[in-house]
């Protein structure tokens, strides 16, 4: 059995480094506004908005429900009760010499220049008989050098809602070839002294489009030999203002690129309010994205892309929200790459995307050519492969994709094996001009087909594993090919599709086989009743008034019983609710009310949910409200908790043997996604309580709960669980959430972000075999028999959650386990239900 801080639970964490550079980049005042940053509102779109309200404002509600369905709808989107539609693009101008003056939009060669455009651009949309009727107005807002001069510019339309049939017209390409023609038309036959040579166009979010004497908060940044950085406004001080609209333009050299590299980055995770997009291009078009960006990156999981060209957009957008840290960047300029791919000829190497482990840069194609001796054949792995677009489905791989004889790969995948039985492969990759992404690192060998795998077993993909995995119920090749055409062992069953799998997974309530056959012969039959403990009884026994089931579940959810059993819920006067797990529900059940009277008010809510623990998922920000991160003196985070009320949290007594005992040297943080983040809350520990029957060498009764020095501030993002009533039922096979800091893996570092996993309640029966008879009835096993996901050190005293009727209870409390993720060793944890009364007693709740 595992020891704490030692190989078991907990294990103390490496203390956190401070990371966090503070410095501000604002404008400078000789050149820009001394407005504070902000979205600008003309002030008669605001009264006519009002009273618009006032007097249509059924008409307009309905609009507004009609219009918002989309996740990306702007902000400005309804301005006096019409759609705006806002393209964007560029002109490329044949006979222009770029001058610096460009980049400053008060200069004379600036307005000049943009007056000729504006003009050409806004004679053009208003022949345009579909949309002409709603055009507004067209502007050039910047310029850009490079083989021709580039201008860059934006045309608004408003829709009535009387007129929204004709949005349908608004398509992503509906304005670039009348525009072509037009613009090109004029600029032939003009005697003027602008030549255009060619038009893009593209639908832009309109809160994106800001004109050049609107701009309240624009950098305008050229890279250099040196590493260059800048920042989002009040990074240093309290967070980026509310309602901000920041824009960085990043400029090189020609026949460069500009790397983009987030040092920090901490904005709300909501990214349909605040976000950072940046752009491959001056034009905030949607095709020139190359990524949007919201919440909060780990220190060590830096966010880097790179442009296509030499010109890069940075935006900041943000809503009224709590205010967020924000970022700090970096960029320099790179030769552009002129060659991508090669010939490999060597017995085994390795391949990857431009740039990896940065994002590749869009429009970009590669080629590479792998050539072995004529006599072996090839195999690859890719551990990394990562290629997916917004709102794309990854069916086709019609935009980004790796293609390998005329197969194409795109997506997300966690492990690619592959092989050939050829000499010869040619792998292309392709990315277009929007959105890209991590890539992919490709390792590959040369292997003997006559002998694919000296001494191994191997797969059909290609792989080569251990001959002692093969037939032993695990799918190691990753395609079940290990699994196939086995015999199976007198302690194995034989699932209906011939794959083997451990007795002991039999009846577990989980999928094991693939088709269900390890749990078909576990129910009763159609005339028997199935008691809480898997025992079958007959079905005339059941609500009989007597207790025929060994642990009397057959009398506890019967409509006229008359038998209290451990299953109902015991109101105060003394009476049974006969309806499972009663309690926190919101539902009345005792006529004294008190099986809602004893629930923490809003326990067991996740007011920020949206839509590691080893094998587990980073867990979105403000998902599981009442997770705490406790710190022991300067070691960083030790364990976890959970919070049952302002004042109180719980955790695992084991947490707190020997020097861990003094309640000063603790500190708990609330409302704590990422270890290290500032706008957290920090409460000292006042008093530890450790269970008295607490067992250092059986774990049994590890329990304690904690008294806070002052209460914390309950907030959406800190938020109690709701602990169980003594009859609450957590059934085998039931689906519950662990979480916590711990390690990555058995003898890994602690996580920097929370983690969380899916993990099922294992049988009672199976739990004690497992674990060779050393779990007690204050214990429980979770998780899955198949190994791959457990709770881990660092994760000591963390939560077990499972939700009932929209409500989190805490059924368990991560306790401790055989190493992490082990087959046939599933976690073990606190039954908490066993230990309620004693947690009522030392807290009152």
């Amino acid at each position: 059995m595992a020891r704490p801080c030692d190989s078991g639970r907990p294990q103390v964490s490496h203390k956190m480094q401070d990371l966090q550079v503070q410095e501000n980049f604002l404008p400078d005042s000789s050149t820009r506004s001394s407005k504070p940053c902000g979205k600008r509102t003309r002030p008669w779109v605001k009264v006519l908005a009002v009273l618009v309200m006032l007097v249509f404002l059924g008409a307009v509600a309905g609009v507004l429900c009609w219009y918002f369905t989309g996740d990306d709808r702007s902000t400005n989107e309804l301005q006096e009760g019409k759609a705006v539609r806002v393209y964007s693009g560029h002109l490329s101008l044949g006979n222009v010499q770029y001058s610096r003056q460009f980049e400053d939009p008060r200069s004379k060669e600036f307005r000049s220049l943009a007056g000729k455009l504006e003009q050409m651009i806004n004679s053009t949309c208003q022949t345009i008989p579909d949309l002409s009727p709603y055009f507004v107005n067209a502007r050039i807002f910047d310029y850009s050098d490079g083989a021709q001069v580039l201008a860059y510019y934006f045309a608004t339309f408003e829709v009535p809602p009387e007129d929204r049939e004709v949005l349908t017209k608004f398509s992503e390409d509906a304005l670039t070839r009348p525009l072509q023609e037009g613009i090109l038309s004029m600029s032939r036959l003009s005697t003027r002294d602008v030549i255009v040579r060619s038009v893009t166009s593209s639908l832009a979010n309109p809160d994106l489009v800001v004109a050049p004497e609107e701009r309240d908060c624009y950098h305008a940044l050229w890279a250099a030999g040196r590493l260059q950085e800048f920042t989002s406004p009040g990074y240093d001080g309290n967070g980026y203002p509310n309602n901000v609209h920041c824009q960085w333009v990043l400029r090189a050299d020609q026949d460069h690129v500009i790397y983009l590299e987030f040092q920090d980055f901490n904005t709300d995770d909501d990214c349909g309010n605040d976000f950072v997009m940046v752009h491959d291009s001056l034009s905030p078009a949607e095709d020139d994205v190359i990524t949007k960006k919201c919440g909060k990156r780990p220190s060590s999981h830096h966010l880097a892309v790179l442009s296509s060209g030499p010109v890069m957009l940075v935006t900041l957008l943000s809503d009224e929200s709590a205010r967020y840290r924000g970022f700090k960047a970096t960029f320099h300029q790179l030769p552009r790459m002129t060659q991508c791919g090669g010939t490999l000829t060597a017995i085994a190497g390795n391949f990857s995307t431009p740039y990896y482990p940065a994002f590749y840069p869009p429009n970009i194609n590669c080629v590479w050519t792998i050539k072995v001796p004529s006599d072996m054949k090839i195999r690859m792995k890719f551990e990394m492969f990562r290629m997916e677009e917004p709102g794309v489905q990854n069916r086709n791989c019609i935009k980004d994709y790796m293609e390998i004889n005329e197969k194409r790969y795109c997506g997300d995948y966690p492990l690619l094996n592959l092989k050939f039985d050829v000499s010869e492969v040619q792998i292309r990759f392709h990315s277009d001009e929007s959105h890209t992404d991590k890539g992919f690192v490709g390792k590959y060998a040369a292997f003997n087909p006559s002998n694919p795998c000296p001494g191994e077993f191997a797969c059909r993909s290609g792989l080569c594993i251990s001959q002692s995995l093969r037939c032993d119920g695990w799918n190691d090749c990753g395609d079940l090919s290990d699994e196939l055409n086995c015999h199976c062992g007198p302690d194995q069953f034989t699932c209906a599709n011939g794959i083997c799998k451990p007795k002991l997974w039999t009846c577990d309530r989980v999928n094991d086989c693939g088709d269900f056959s390890d749990e078909k012969a576990c129910e009763c039959d159609k005339d028997q009743w199935k008691c809480a403990d898997g025992n079958c009884i007959p079905k005339e026994q059941a609500c009989d008034g007597k207790l025929n089931c060994a642990d009397g579940s057959d009398e506890a959810v019967c409509e006229e019983a008359t038998v209290c059993t451990q299953f109902n819920f015991r109101c105060a006067d003394g009476t049974c609710v006969h309806r499972a797990n009663a309690e926190c529900d919101g539902q009345k059940d005792c006529d004294d009310g008190s099986d809602e009277n004893n629930c923490f008010p809003g326990c067991g809510t996740q007011p920020f949910k949206q839509s590691r623990i080893v094998g587990g998922m980073s867990a979105d920000v403000g998902e599981w409200p009442w997770q705490i991160s406790l710190h022991f003196q300067t070691y960083g985070h030790v364990c976890g908790a959970s919070v049952i009320s302002e004042d109180w949290l719980v955790s695992a007594a084991h947490c707190f043997l020997d020097m861990y005992d003094d309640s000063s040297s603790w500190l708990a943080y609330g409302g704590l996604n990422f270890q290290g983040e500032p706008t957290v809350q920090l409460r000292k520990i006042k008093q530890i309580i450790k269970h008295p029957r607490y067992n250092e060498d059986t774990y049994d009764y590890d329990i304690a709960v904690l008294r806070l020095e002052r209460p914390f501030d309950l907030r959406p993002k800190l938020q109690p669980i709701c602990l169980p009533d003594v009859s609450h039922t957590f059934p085998a096979g039931k689906s519950c959430w662990v979480t916590g800091w711990g390690a990555m893996y058995e003898g890994g570092s602690s996580s920097i972000s929370l983690q969380k996993a899916e993990v099922k309640i294992i049988n009672d029966t199976v739990c004690s075999v497992v674990t060779e008879g050393q779990v007690t009835s204050r214990m429980l096993c979770c998780g899955y028999l198949t190994g791959a996901i457990d709770a881990c050190q660092g994760d000591s005293g963390g939560p077990l959650s499972c939700q009932e009727k929209g409500k989190w209870f805490l059924a368990g409390i991560v306790s401790w386990g055989e190493g992490c993720a082990r087959k046939n060793k599933p976690g073990v944890y606190s039954r908490v239900t066993k230990l309620r009364e004693w947690i009522r007693e030392q807290t009152s709740l």
